[in-house]
């Protein structure tokens, strides 16, 4: 039954359905590898053993009636400790939120329970989601897949983890700058951002509300929308007869490759000529309206993460990771106006670049430009430290700074992932183009 460890959600509840595979038994088996792993309090912060096993009998009693809820009725999946989780602590990576037990399960995790998915716990994750790398001194720094002595990537460090090391058959968490992708990619996984707005983030530890999303972490990408469809409580994308034949990629050349390292670059390129032989058409372009973008970033992050948790932070500052701390008070160097003005601009910059993107069907990138750094360099030099943190995340914040929908792929290069982004509320269209992509690069 080990082998339930490795195989992908979708295949999990096929199993199911076929009565190959008792979610109970399932369900058992994930709870006894988180239990037995010795990195798993490094990646779970909380285990729901109870939850757990009686989702997972209520499960097992659909399929025996044959009333089973949807493709993920009975598959267990790990969830970021911001989702609100009824009398269950959720710390969002936080000493200022310890001891915080919320009395209702967020609007997805009760839309994923009611879809039959069973909740093995909460995964650690970035302080308050405010990082892209994946460190956390405070509660606890996850495993990276393919460097030990590198940092996982962030801020959904242990959803990617739980998936990475077998310990759960999807991750779900949340992208406001590349918080989904960057630890995907550098975990070998397939990770969704969704548009702002499409999926609710009622009972969702905010980090900056105008950019934060949901989305999750699986094994591939027909995981990716079995689990957008349970969290939203719909359908899946129809993934059927997907190809890249005639399909009009942009590769950007604005900002993404700017100081690029050889092994993302590389697997950019590798992937790049993959497209290509699968039927795709990919024309270079520029787009100087990213880079203007790019510089309101500091502004706009940072003004909304420190407003919402100003009162929180000065009030017991001295429990907070310095550089996280100092990420958030940045946010109090800007005047309101300028705030505002910001937002003008960045709203002006989106219709110039979707303008200049509407004749292609997506747009592709490496998903980020640098490898996972050092854990320990990261905590010791702090030049270092911002700027790989910036770095890491350059790449992906396009997608948020533009409001898109984004999927980031392995290429096949360790932890170089290939992100392909796509129109605001097309996740069908993003997952089709993406299911094509994965059969050529694979």
């Amino acid at each position: 039954m080990d082998k339930w460890l490795w195989m992908s959600a979708g295949e999990l509840g096929r199993g199911i359905g076929a009565g190959e595979i008792d979610p109970v038994a399932l369900c058992d088996t994930y709870l006894a590898a988180i239990d037995a792993h010795p990195d798993t309090p490094r990646i779970y912060a909380r285990v729901t053993h109870d939850r757990a096993r009686a989702e997972a009998r209520d499960a097992a009693e659909r399929a025996r009636l044959g009333l089973r809820r949807g493709p993920l009725d009975g598959v267990p999946v790990s969830w970021k400790d911001l989702f609100d989780s009824a009398g269950v602590a959720t710390e969002a990576g936080s000493a200022l939120l310890q001891g915080r037990v919320p009395d209702r399960d967020a609007q997805v995790l009760a839309n994923a329970t009611a879809m039959g998915l069973v909740c093995l716990g909460k995964t650690h994750m970035s302080e308050l989601a405010f990082s892209g790398i994946g460190l956390n001194p405070i509660t606890a720094t996850p495993p990276n897949r393919n460097d030990a002595t590198a940092v996982p990537g962030g801020s959904s460090s242990g959803a990617a983890a739980s998936v990475a090391f077998g310990l759960a058959a999807a991750g779900l968490g949340s992208d406001t700058g590349g918080s989904v992708r960057i630890p995907a990619a550098w975990n070998d996984l397939v990770g969704l951002k969704t548009t702002s707005g499409r999926v609710p983030l009622d009972g969702v530890v905010p980090l900056a509300k105008a950019f934060d999303t949901i989305g999750p972490l699986c094994r591939n990408v027909e995981d990716c929308a079995l689990t957008l469809a349970a969290i939203e409580g719909g359908r899946p994308a129809d993934l059927r007869g997907a190809t890249l034949d005639g399909i009009r990629f942009a590769a950007l050349d604005t900002l993404v490759l700017d100081d690029i390292r050889d092994a993302p670059l590389s697997g950019f390129r590798s992937a790049r000529e993959r497209l290509q032989r699968a039927g795709a058409l990919v024309t270079p372009v520029e787009a100087p309206e990213l880079a203007q973008a790019n510089d309101l970033s500091g502004i706009l992050f940072t003004s909304e993460a420190y407003g919402l948790w100003k009162a929180d932070i000065e009030a017991a500052p001295e429990k907070m990771f310095p550089e996280i701390l100092s990420r958030f008070r940045s946010g109090a160097d800007y005047a309101a106006a300028d705030y505002v003005a910001a937002w003008e601009l960045l709203h002006h910059y989106r219709r110039i670049f979707l303008a200049r993107m509407a004749s292609y069907d997506a747009v592709i990138c490496p998903t980020a430009p640098i490898l996972p750094p050092n854990a320990e360099r990261m905590l010791a030099d702090h030049e270092y430290y911002v700027a790989e943190n910036l770095l890491a995340l350059r790449n992906t914040r396009v997608g948020n700074l533009m409001g898109l929908c984004a999927l980031t792929l392995p290429t096949g290069v360790p932890s170089c992932g290939l992100m392909i982004l796509a129109r605001p509320g097309s996740e069908e269209a993003l997952l089709r183009l993406g299911a094509a992509a994965e059969k050529a690069l694979s």
